[in-house]
Protein backbone atom coordinates (compact mmCIF):
# COMPACT_ATOMS: atom_id res chain seq x y z
CA UNK A 1 0.00 0.00 0.00
CA UNK A 2 1.36 3.43 -1.00
CA UNK A 3 1.76 5.94 1.17
CA UNK A 4 -0.48 8.92 1.54
CA UNK A 5 0.73 12.14 2.83
CA UNK A 6 -2.63 13.75 3.17
CA UNK A 7 -4.56 11.00 4.73
CA UNK A 8 -1.39 10.66 7.27
CA UNK A 9 -1.76 14.42 7.81
CA UNK A 10 -5.44 14.19 8.15
CA UNK A 11 -4.90 11.25 10.68
CA UNK A 12 -2.43 12.86 13.12
CA UNK A 13 -4.93 16.09 13.13
CA UNK A 14 -7.64 13.99 14.46
CA UNK A 15 -5.61 12.03 17.00
CA UNK A 16 -4.88 15.45 18.30
CA UNK A 17 -7.69 16.78 18.69
CA UNK A 18 -9.27 13.57 20.49
CA UNK A 19 -6.35 13.48 22.66
CA UNK A 20 -7.51 17.47 23.20
CA UNK A 21 -10.94 16.27 23.82
CA UNK A 22 -9.86 12.92 26.41
CA UNK A 23 -7.28 16.08 27.92
CA UNK A 24 -10.18 18.90 28.19
CA UNK A 25 -12.67 16.68 29.89
CA UNK A 26 -10.15 15.29 32.72
CA UNK A 27 -9.89 18.93 33.23
CA UNK A 28 -13.33 19.17 34.21
CA UNK A 29 -13.42 16.33 36.47
CA UNK A 30 -12.75 17.40 40.08
CA UNK A 31 -9.67 15.73 41.37
CA UNK A 32 -10.32 13.93 44.83
CA UNK A 33 -8.16 13.04 47.55
CA UNK A 34 -8.96 10.56 49.57
CA UNK A 35 -6.73 9.89 52.73
CA UNK A 36 -6.34 6.08 54.41
CA UNK A 37 -5.92 6.11 57.75
CA UNK A 38 -3.64 3.01 58.18
CA UNK A 39 0.28 2.92 59.71
CA UNK A 40 2.70 1.40 57.60
CA UNK A 41 2.75 1.03 53.86
CA UNK A 42 -1.21 0.52 54.13
CA UNK A 43 -1.06 4.14 54.32
CA UNK A 44 -1.74 6.61 51.61
CA UNK A 45 -3.59 9.45 50.11
CA UNK A 46 -5.18 8.35 47.10
CA UNK A 47 -6.12 10.52 43.95
CA UNK A 48 -9.21 10.47 42.16
CA UNK A 49 -10.93 11.75 39.22
CA UNK A 50 -14.85 12.51 39.61
CA UNK A 51 -16.86 11.66 36.62
CA UNK A 52 -19.85 14.41 37.56
CA UNK A 53 -22.36 12.55 35.25
CA UNK A 54 -22.20 9.09 36.35
CA UNK A 55 -20.53 9.97 39.84
CA UNK A 56 -17.86 7.42 39.34
CA UNK A 57 -14.05 7.63 40.88
CA UNK A 58 -11.30 6.46 38.83
CA UNK A 59 -8.07 6.33 40.94
CA UNK A 60 -5.34 7.95 39.35
CA UNK A 61 -2.27 7.84 41.93
CA UNK A 62 -1.44 6.98 45.31
CA UNK A 63 0.97 8.78 47.38
CA UNK A 64 2.56 5.98 50.43
CA UNK A 65 4.61 6.87 52.89
CA UNK A 66 1.55 8.88 54.93
CA UNK A 67 1.28 7.09 57.58
CA UNK A 68 -2.01 7.64 59.55
CA UNK A 69 -3.00 10.64 57.25
CA UNK A 70 -6.32 10.99 58.93
CA UNK A 71 -7.17 14.41 57.80
CA UNK A 72 -6.41 16.42 54.56
CA UNK A 73 -6.28 20.19 53.70
CA UNK A 74 -5.54 22.42 50.18
CA UNK A 75 -4.65 25.25 50.10
CA UNK A 76 -6.54 27.65 48.07
CA UNK A 77 -4.66 28.41 45.11
CA UNK A 78 -5.00 24.14 45.08
CA UNK A 79 -1.27 23.85 44.66
CA UNK A 80 -0.16 22.68 47.90
CA UNK A 81 -1.48 20.02 50.35
CA UNK A 82 -1.11 19.02 54.04
CA UNK A 83 -1.75 16.19 55.79
CA UNK A 84 -1.68 14.43 59.08
CA UNK A 85 1.58 12.27 59.69
CA UNK A 86 1.54 9.90 62.66
CA UNK A 87 3.67 6.65 63.15
CA UNK A 88 1.84 6.02 66.26
CA UNK A 89 -1.40 8.11 66.07
CA UNK A 90 -2.22 9.45 69.20
CA UNK A 91 0.65 8.11 70.90
CA UNK A 92 3.37 9.60 73.41
CA UNK A 93 5.09 11.30 70.75
CA UNK A 94 3.77 14.46 68.80
CA UNK A 95 2.39 14.18 65.52
CA UNK A 96 3.49 15.95 62.49
CA UNK A 97 1.71 17.89 59.48
CA UNK A 98 3.11 16.86 56.33
CA UNK A 99 3.59 19.85 53.27
CA UNK A 100 3.03 18.33 50.04
CA UNK A 101 2.93 20.16 46.32
CA UNK A 102 0.30 19.14 43.76
CA UNK A 103 2.44 18.45 40.86
CA UNK A 104 -0.37 19.82 38.63
CA UNK A 105 -3.90 17.81 38.13
CA UNK A 106 -2.27 14.52 37.73
CA UNK A 107 -2.89 13.56 41.74
CA UNK A 108 0.91 13.45 42.24
CA UNK A 109 2.34 14.46 45.07
CA UNK A 110 6.04 15.79 46.52
CA UNK A 111 7.03 15.63 50.08
CA UNK A 112 8.05 19.44 50.67
CA UNK A 113 9.17 18.92 54.62
CA UNK A 114 7.08 17.96 57.86
CA UNK A 115 6.54 19.72 61.08
CA UNK A 116 5.22 19.13 64.87
CA UNK A 117 1.41 19.58 65.59
CA UNK A 118 2.58 20.23 69.04
CA UNK A 119 -0.07 17.28 70.04
CA UNK A 120 -1.03 13.91 69.98
CA UNK A 121 -4.18 12.57 67.84
CA UNK A 122 -4.60 15.10 65.47
CA UNK A 123 -7.32 15.29 64.11
CA UNK A 124 -8.17 18.31 62.26
CA UNK A 125 -6.08 20.69 59.71
CA UNK A 126 -7.29 24.11 58.35
CA UNK A 127 -6.12 26.78 56.11
CA UNK A 128 -6.66 30.33 56.24
CA UNK A 129 -8.21 32.27 53.60
CA UNK A 130 -4.62 33.55 52.82
CA UNK A 131 -2.60 30.15 52.09
CA UNK A 132 -0.74 31.61 55.04
CA UNK A 133 -1.46 29.74 57.64
CA UNK A 134 -2.13 26.17 58.60
CA UNK A 135 -4.08 25.88 62.08
CA UNK A 136 -4.34 21.75 63.81
CA UNK A 137 -6.12 20.54 66.59
CA UNK A 138 -5.04 18.00 68.69
CA UNK A 139 -7.51 15.47 70.22
CA UNK A 140 -5.90 13.22 72.64
CA UNK A 141 -3.73 16.43 74.18
CA UNK A 142 -6.60 18.38 74.44
CA UNK A 143 -4.56 21.37 72.03
CA UNK A 144 -3.86 23.40 69.34
CA UNK A 145 -1.04 25.26 66.97
CA UNK A 146 -0.66 27.35 64.19
CA UNK A 147 1.86 27.03 61.72
CA UNK A 148 3.42 29.88 59.23
CA UNK A 149 3.47 28.23 55.17
CA UNK A 150 6.65 29.45 53.44
CA UNK A 151 6.80 30.80 50.01
CA UNK A 152 7.14 27.11 48.48
CA UNK A 153 4.83 25.73 50.66
CA UNK A 154 6.44 23.98 53.19
CA UNK A 155 5.69 24.74 56.98
CA UNK A 156 7.64 26.31 59.79
CA UNK A 157 7.26 25.59 63.41
CA UNK A 158 4.40 26.25 65.59
CA UNK A 159 3.77 30.61 65.47
CA UNK A 160 1.85 30.05 68.02
CA UNK A 161 0.08 26.96 71.11
CA UNK A 162 -2.60 26.71 72.52
CA UNK A 163 -3.14 24.28 75.59
CA UNK A 164 -6.94 23.93 76.93
CA UNK A 165 -8.26 23.21 80.37
CA UNK A 166 -11.05 21.66 82.50
CA UNK A 167 -13.92 18.98 81.41
CA UNK A 168 -17.36 18.35 81.57
CA UNK A 169 -20.36 16.15 82.69
CA UNK A 170 -19.26 12.85 81.00
CA UNK A 171 -16.75 10.81 82.99
CA UNK A 172 -15.50 9.00 80.59
CA UNK A 173 -15.82 10.86 77.16
CA UNK A 174 -15.19 14.36 79.19
CA UNK A 175 -12.85 14.28 81.93
CA UNK A 176 -10.52 16.30 80.05
CA UNK A 177 -10.20 18.47 76.90
CA UNK A 178 -10.44 16.77 73.57
CA UNK A 179 -9.94 19.56 71.16
CA UNK A 180 -11.72 18.08 67.70
CA UNK A 181 -11.66 20.65 64.71
CA UNK A 182 -10.49 24.09 64.18
CA UNK A 183 -12.28 26.42 62.06
CA UNK A 184 -11.27 30.03 59.95
CA UNK A 185 -14.47 32.39 59.82
CA UNK A 186 -15.40 33.92 56.43
CA UNK A 187 -13.93 37.07 57.32
CA UNK A 188 -10.76 35.03 57.48
CA UNK A 189 -10.29 37.12 61.59
CA UNK A 190 -11.03 34.44 63.70
CA UNK A 191 -10.79 30.48 64.60
CA UNK A 192 -13.46 28.80 65.99
CA UNK A 193 -12.63 25.18 67.93
CA UNK A 194 -15.19 22.39 68.86
CA UNK A 195 -14.25 21.28 72.28
CA UNK A 196 -15.49 17.73 72.95
CA UNK A 197 -14.46 17.47 76.25
CA UNK A 198 -15.28 20.32 77.59
CA UNK A 199 -18.51 21.29 75.78
CA UNK A 200 -17.42 24.46 74.45
CA UNK A 201 -16.75 26.03 71.07
CA UNK A 202 -13.76 28.19 71.80
CA UNK A 203 -12.83 31.36 70.28
CA UNK A 204 -9.34 32.80 68.51
CA UNK A 205 -8.64 36.01 66.89
CA UNK A 206 -6.01 34.89 63.52
CA UNK A 207 -3.45 37.27 62.21
CA UNK A 208 -3.12 35.17 58.98
CA UNK A 209 0.20 37.68 58.20
CA UNK A 210 1.83 36.34 61.03
CA UNK A 211 0.02 32.90 61.16
CA UNK A 212 -0.42 33.65 65.27
CA UNK A 213 -3.44 32.92 67.42
CA UNK A 214 -4.69 35.11 70.21
CA UNK A 215 -8.01 34.23 72.41
CA UNK A 216 -11.19 36.06 71.68
CA UNK A 217 -13.23 38.05 74.02
CA UNK A 218 -15.61 36.13 75.29
CA UNK A 219 -13.33 33.26 74.65
CA UNK A 220 -15.79 30.60 73.98
CA UNK A 221 -19.59 29.93 74.49
CA UNK A 222 -20.73 26.81 76.02
CA UNK A 223 -22.78 23.55 73.97
CA UNK A 224 -24.97 21.85 76.59
CA UNK A 225 -24.17 19.86 78.65
CA UNK A 226 -22.74 16.05 77.33
CA UNK A 227 -23.00 17.13 73.37
CA UNK A 228 -19.69 16.90 72.47
CA UNK A 229 -19.24 19.24 70.09
CA UNK A 230 -17.31 17.78 67.36
CA UNK A 231 -17.08 19.63 64.24
CA UNK A 232 -18.52 23.12 63.13
CA UNK A 233 -19.10 24.63 60.03
CA UNK A 234 -19.99 28.14 58.41
CA UNK A 235 -23.34 29.26 56.06
CA UNK A 236 -22.31 30.29 53.13
CA UNK A 237 -23.39 33.81 54.16
CA UNK A 238 -21.73 33.98 57.23
CA UNK A 239 -24.23 33.86 59.63
CA UNK A 240 -24.69 30.56 61.23
CA UNK A 241 -22.32 28.55 62.15
CA UNK A 242 -23.52 24.77 62.70
CA UNK A 243 -21.89 22.06 65.03
CA UNK A 244 -22.40 18.50 65.43
CA UNK A 245 -22.40 17.03 68.60
CA UNK A 246 -20.81 13.56 68.71
CA UNK A 247 -22.37 12.58 72.24
CA UNK A 248 -25.96 13.97 72.07
CA UNK A 249 -26.73 12.75 68.09
CA UNK A 250 -27.33 16.63 67.23
CA UNK A 251 -26.96 19.42 65.38
CA UNK A 252 -26.78 23.13 66.99
CA UNK A 253 -27.04 26.10 65.14
CA UNK A 254 -25.32 29.66 66.44
CA UNK A 255 -25.94 32.38 65.16
CA UNK A 256 -22.39 34.50 64.47
CA UNK A 257 -21.86 38.23 64.73
CA UNK A 258 -19.00 38.33 61.95
CA UNK A 259 -17.54 41.49 63.73
CA UNK A 260 -16.93 40.34 67.23
CA UNK A 261 -16.35 36.11 66.48
CA UNK A 262 -19.14 35.83 68.81
CA UNK A 263 -21.92 32.53 68.69
CA UNK A 264 -25.37 32.47 70.49
CA UNK A 265 -27.21 29.17 70.47
CA UNK A 266 -30.41 29.24 68.24
CA UNK A 267 -31.52 25.85 67.70
CA UNK A 268 -30.82 22.03 68.32
CA UNK A 269 -31.75 19.50 66.22
CA UNK A 270 -31.38 15.36 66.40
CA UNK A 271 -29.35 13.39 63.81
CA UNK A 272 -31.43 10.27 64.55
CA UNK A 273 -34.30 8.64 64.22
CA UNK A 274 -36.95 8.55 66.71
CA UNK A 275 -37.20 4.97 67.58
CA UNK A 276 -33.28 4.22 67.53
CA UNK A 277 -31.95 2.23 70.24
CA UNK A 278 -28.44 1.26 70.54
CA UNK A 279 -25.48 3.40 70.30
CA UNK A 280 -24.22 5.87 67.78
CA UNK A 281 -21.61 8.68 67.63
CA UNK A 282 -21.71 11.61 65.58
CA UNK A 283 -19.54 12.83 63.20
CA UNK A 284 -19.27 15.14 60.35
CA UNK A 285 -21.12 17.44 58.43
CA UNK A 286 -21.49 19.42 55.22
CA UNK A 287 -23.13 22.36 53.90
CA UNK A 288 -24.09 22.31 50.18
CA UNK A 289 -22.57 25.90 48.13
CA UNK A 290 -25.69 27.25 48.02
CA UNK A 291 -26.84 27.49 51.57
CA UNK A 292 -29.76 25.42 51.16
CA UNK A 293 -28.93 21.93 52.79
CA UNK A 294 -26.79 20.35 55.61
CA UNK A 295 -25.82 16.80 55.43
CA UNK A 296 -24.58 15.20 58.74
CA UNK A 297 -23.20 11.65 59.66
CA UNK A 298 -24.70 8.84 62.36
CA UNK A 299 -21.49 5.83 63.38
CA UNK A 300 -23.19 3.17 64.51
CA UNK A 301 -26.92 3.95 63.15
CA UNK A 302 -24.50 4.39 59.67
CA UNK A 303 -26.53 6.88 58.25
CA UNK A 304 -26.54 10.32 56.61
CA UNK A 305 -28.72 13.16 58.36
CA UNK A 306 -30.12 15.34 55.68
CA UNK A 307 -31.96 18.61 57.11
CA UNK A 308 -33.03 21.66 54.83
CA UNK A 309 -31.82 25.05 56.12
CA UNK A 310 -34.60 27.65 55.85
CA UNK A 311 -34.17 31.50 55.82
CA UNK A 312 -33.39 32.32 59.28
CA UNK A 313 -31.23 29.35 59.33
CA UNK A 314 -32.85 27.32 61.10
CA UNK A 315 -33.02 23.18 60.20
CA UNK A 316 -36.00 20.70 59.37
CA UNK A 317 -35.13 16.70 58.40
CA UNK A 318 -35.39 15.99 55.12
CA UNK A 319 -34.71 12.59 56.19
CA UNK A 320 -32.17 10.24 57.28
CA UNK A 321 -30.06 7.48 54.54
CA UNK A 322 -27.99 4.60 55.12
CA UNK A 323 -24.69 5.88 54.58
CA UNK A 324 -23.65 2.19 52.46
CA UNK A 325 -20.84 1.46 54.47
CA UNK A 326 -19.70 1.30 58.46
CA UNK A 327 -19.08 4.67 60.26
CA UNK A 328 -19.38 7.31 58.31
CA UNK A 329 -16.29 9.27 58.99
CA UNK A 330 -16.36 12.44 56.75
CA UNK A 331 -18.52 13.91 54.27
CA UNK A 332 -17.34 16.04 50.87
CA UNK A 333 -19.65 17.98 48.36
CA UNK A 334 -18.37 18.86 45.17
CA UNK A 335 -18.94 22.76 44.04
CA UNK A 336 -21.82 21.86 41.71
CA UNK A 337 -23.49 20.95 44.29
CA UNK A 338 -24.71 18.07 43.13
CA UNK A 339 -22.90 14.97 44.51
CA UNK A 340 -22.16 14.20 48.24
CA UNK A 341 -19.14 11.68 49.11
CA UNK A 342 -18.70 10.06 52.34
CA UNK A 343 -15.91 8.27 53.71
CA UNK A 344 -17.14 5.03 55.41
CA UNK A 345 -14.18 4.51 57.38
CA UNK A 346 -14.37 0.92 59.23
CA UNK A 347 -16.77 0.25 56.50
CA UNK A 348 -13.52 0.52 54.28
CA UNK A 349 -15.09 2.04 51.09
CA UNK A 350 -16.21 5.60 50.05
CA UNK A 351 -19.95 6.36 48.79
CA UNK A 352 -21.63 8.78 46.25
CA UNK A 353 -24.84 10.01 46.41
CA UNK A 354 -26.68 12.47 44.12
CA UNK A 355 -28.11 15.56 45.93
CA UNK A 356 -31.81 16.01 44.83
CA UNK A 357 -32.08 20.23 43.85
CA UNK A 358 -34.92 20.45 44.84
CA UNK A 359 -35.87 18.16 47.48
CA UNK A 360 -32.61 18.06 49.28
CA UNK A 361 -32.45 14.44 49.66
CA UNK A 362 -30.19 11.74 48.75
CA UNK A 363 -29.82 8.97 46.24
CA UNK A 364 -26.71 6.63 45.85
CA UNK A 365 -24.89 6.28 42.74
CA UNK A 366 -23.51 3.08 41.99
CA UNK A 367 -22.09 0.53 43.81
CA UNK A 368 -19.37 2.26 46.76
CA UNK A 369 -15.57 2.38 45.84
CA UNK A 370 -13.29 0.57 47.67
CA UNK A 371 -10.73 2.38 50.11
CA UNK A 372 -8.67 1.24 53.19
CA UNK A 373 -10.12 2.94 55.96
CA UNK A 374 -10.95 6.11 54.17
CA UNK A 375 -10.89 9.41 56.91
CA UNK A 376 -10.81 12.47 54.92
CA UNK A 377 -12.27 13.64 51.54
CA UNK A 378 -11.09 16.66 49.38
CA UNK A 379 -12.37 17.97 46.32
CA UNK A 380 -10.46 20.43 44.04
CA UNK A 381 -12.57 21.41 41.08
Amino acid sequence: MSFNPTQFLFSLMVTAMLSNTVLATNADEPLVFISSFESGDRGAINAYRLEVETGRLKQVHRTGDAENPFFLVVSPDQRFLYSIHAKKFGGNEPEQIAAYALEGRTGRLKLLNRQSTRGTASCYLEMDATGKAVLVSNYSTGNLASLPVKEDGSLGEAASFFQHAGSSVDPTRQKRPYAHCIVVSPNNRFAFVADLGLDQVLSYRLDAATAKLSPNAPPFVKTRPGAGPRHLTFHPNGKHVYVINELSNSVTLFDHVAESGTLSERQTISTLPADFVGTSHCADLKITPNGRFLYGTNRGHDSIAAYRLLDDGTLALIGIEPSLGKGPQNLAIAASGKLLLCANMPGSNVAVFRIDDPTGSLKSVGEPISVPSPSCIRLLP
